[in-house]
């Protein structure tokens, strides 16, 4: 049996980032991707936008992550490509990863996991959309490999249900390639996407957004014919005799990502309903001893420059796993917060700056972001403006501040004004 320090499952930027991480740290690293190539998403996401914040520089998803598999391959990192896990169990000398490839079945022993699985796409039926079973309907993420990765346009006249920024996205990469957009529908009363994606990809090439809009029914024998449209109360439920019926070939679903975290649930690692990944603690160590998240997997990212920076700090502190009691407080998140990340702080190791990432609700201004412990405001910073597509960081030195087994820290958010 072959024996690492630190495996880490999934070969896209987050965990190109741990790997390496890991490696640079002293551990003997194995990265496992179920894909023929490293990179993951962005080897289809042929848009510029990726590395401002890391790089300085805009980059395409391939040129990003060429980035990393250079460095990666340069360090003589071992990987499997083409190869899926198909179980994990925790044992008294570590983890024991059973994988199936090309070459037939084997178990690899690690110390320590990082689980790097990315997030998938919701579909229609996780939308409630009703009628028949046409051909036609895309989620984005597959019509953006039709048509960026297999040359293949999926359709001459479309409508786009849900404004994430894969959806905006695809609305201009289809009207580029000739492809008629009716429109993007959201149920929303506000985009979901980020503000530049709507005035680069909508804005500029006169695609109309409909907010408070949903699609409710899709026609079709054999292939998509129309679909209907209604609009949403304050509660996205379809308001009665808004219905219209609108032509097209393809309907495209933008709505939302979902972290994939079956992996983690098999070995019993708690998950936050808020964002769908696991509850982890500064060191992104899951509650589960020895097993670390990071990415996607762990809470949705609006920028590839994040998934990366936590797949670091994750495959830092999985090389650097020690086997010990550890401490733990709550970092709770309340108020106009949607969620906020790591969800505790180890008192073992959280005793210097800890990275927050968090999300406000809804679209906030003029508010003030406290950190409470055992009730008592220890840190406010003000914010013009909070929008939920772009998620914020914050780096708390919590060492300044007095916490205990007992204490309970608090994220929460005083609002001065609304947009």
């Amino acid at each position: 049996m072959l024996r690492y320090d630190v495996v880490v499952i999934g070969g896209g930027p987050a965990g190109l980032a741990a790997a390496i991480s890991a490696d640079k740290n002293g551990a003997k690293t194995l990265l496992v991707e179920r894909e023929a190539r490293l990179g993951g998403i962005l080897k289809q996401c042929i848009h510029d936008g990726f590395g401002l914040v890391r790089f300085q520089e805009k980059l395409s998803g391939p040129e990003y992550a060429e980035r990393f598999i250079d460095e990666f391959h340069k360090a003589g990192i071992d990987a499997l490509t083409l190869t899926f896990v198909t179980r994990i169990e925790k044992k008294p000398d570590g983890f024991h990863v059973s994988l199936v490839n090309r070459d037939g079945v084997e178990t690899v022993l690690a110390r320590a996991l990082v689980l790097a699985t990315g997030c998938r796409e919701r579909t229609a039926k996780q939308v409630s959309i009703h009628g028949t079973r046409p051909s036609g309907v895309f989620t984005a993420g597959t019509a953006q490999h039709f048509t960026n990765l297999l040359g293949e346009l999926p359709t001459k006249k479309c409508v786009i249900l849900g404004s994430g920024d894969i959806g905006l996205i695809m609305a201009r990469r289809l009207t580029l390639e000739g492809a008629e957009v009716v429109g993007v529908y959201e149920a929303k009363p506000t985009p979901s996407g980020l503000t530049r994606n709507i005035h680069q990809c909508l804005h500029d090439y006169n695609i109309p957004l409909y907010l408070s809009h949903t699609v409710t029914r899709v026609f079709g024998a054999d292939r998509l014919t129309a679909v209907e449209i209604a609009e949403v109360d304050d509660k996205m439920r379809p308001l009665a005799g808004t219905e219209q019926i609108v032509e097209c070939d393809a309907l495209i679903l933008s709505v939302g990502l979902i972290p994939e975290n079956e992996l983690a649930e098999s070995l019993g690692v708690k998950l936050d309903p808020k964002t769908k990944g696991p509850v982890c603690d500064g060191q992104l160590m899951t509650t589960v001893d020895g097993i670390f998240s990071c990415g996607n997997a762990l809470h949705v990212n609006d920028l590839v420059d994040y998934v990366s920076e936590s797949g670091e700090l994750a495959g830092e502190n999985a090389a650097h796993y020690k086997e010990s009691t550890r401490k733990t407080v709550p970092l709770e998140s309340s108020g106009a917060l949607l969620y906020a990340v790591p969800q505790r702080l180890n008192l073992n190791e959280d005793n210097s700056k800890t990275t927050v990432y968090f999300r406000s609700r809804e679209i906030l201004d003029k508010c003030t972001l406290h950190l409470k412990i055992d009730g008592e405001t220890v840190l406010s910073k003000k914010y013009p403006f909070l929008r939920p597509p772009e998620m914020e960081k914050l780096v708390i030195d919590f060492s300044k501040y007095p916490i205990t087994e007992n204490s309970k820290a608090e994220l929460d958010i005083e609002v001065t004004g609304n947009a």
